[in-house]
């Protein structure tokens, strides 16, 4: 039974997870987070957490209703706040994104769509966990490890990830940051540390070796945020003052409560101060070595361009008090 597999010798593996009959897998996730959520358990070895996300991987593959799948998807990720341990729901995020990355050439197009909609579960669910840890950095700079050492799907030097799942997390990360922020398992949660949060990104856009992903960085991710921060900025202008823009996102539950790198220090900045955080890192992301050339050209255009945006919002609205 799949009960029998969740004993103190470990965790629901192989055919309990993997098995054909819809009751077994779901008893083997439930005594799954159980097992996880043990506050005596400390995480378990790198092999056998292989072991476990094999399964787990497995036991997604084999829902094959829409409803199904999506509760499934909420209750597996849902396991990394039901855990007591932070440390063990940060090696569980690991071993999912291991798995994801080793996985997913596999996933033929039938099922690409419900992987899509797992990795955005667990993009959101890492979110709260860090903001029930109160962004905590030590905390943070642990979760941006996972996304960019080898095996983590943010990291440019690792051929083996995908760049369809390195594109995805770029098309959603702003969106689920934003729900995330609006979903708050605090009462007063502290800012977001933005500019700690996006440091994968700015790394893979300075160090990914083709066009199409740093571009990819660029268009779904960096470009929309410092829109929106400049949008942000200029609502506070006379309706004269406004420059027309197209429908964009707003982040607004995201950008009410940010700041740079220290929340309790800096507590929530203002849009300006937000975006100039922001395009400092950038540029010295861009001024590192191991920064590409190309990319490094594109990073510094793209600071110049949004400096330069800064700069003319300041001197309007210099002339609006003076006039």
């Amino acid at each position: 039974m799949a009960s029998e597999s969740a004993s103190s010798s470990g965790p629901p593996l192989g055919k309990y997870l993997a098995s054909t009959d819809k009751k077994t897998r779901d008893k083997a996730i439930k005594n799954l987070a159980a097992f996880l959520s043990d506050p005596s358990r400390d995480a378990l070895p790198k092999a056998d957490m292989a072991k476990l996300w094999k399964g787990i991987f497995y036991c997604f593959w084999m829902s094959d209703k829409p409803l199904v799948q999506q509760a499934l998807a909420t209750e597996i990720a849902e396991i990394l706040l039901d855990v007591t341990k932070l440390s063990v729901s940060l090696e569980f995020l690991r071993g999912f994104w291991e798995s994801t990355v080793r996985e997913w050439n596999s996933i033929d197009r039938l099922r690409i769509d419900k992987y899509y909609m797992l990795v955005r579960r667990f993009v959101n669910a890492s979110f709260r966990l860090l903001m029930r840890a109160e962004w905590d950095e030590a905390t943070c700079q642990e979760y941006n490890s996972i996304l960019t050492d080898r095996g983590g799907p943010l990291c440019p030097e690792d051929q083996r990830v995908p760049t369809s799942l390195a594109y995805h997390l770029a098309d959603i990360y702003l969106e689920e940051l934003d729900k995330a922020s609006g979903n708050s398992p605090l009462p007063s949660p502290p800012p977001a540390p933005l500019t700690t949060l996006l440091a994968p990104f700015f790394t893979l856009a300075a160090r990914t070796p083709t066009n199409t992903t740093y571009q990819r960085v660029q268009s779904a991710l960096l470009d929309p945020l410092y829109t929106a921060l400049g949008a942000s900025h200029d609502s506070d202008e006379p309706p004269s003052r406004k420059r027309p823009r197209l429908s964009a996102p707003t982040f607004s539950n995201l950008l009410s409560n940010a700041c740079g790198t220290r929340p309790k220090v800096e507590g929530a900045l203002s849009s300006s101060a937000l975006k100039t955080s922001l395009l400092k890192r950038m540029f010295e992301v861009a001024s590192e070595p191991d920064t590409r050339d190309a990319n490094r050209r594109k990073l510094y255009a793209l600071w110049k361009e949004h400096m330069e945006d800064e700069e003319d919002d300041s001197l309007e609205a210099r002339e609006v008090d003076g006039s």
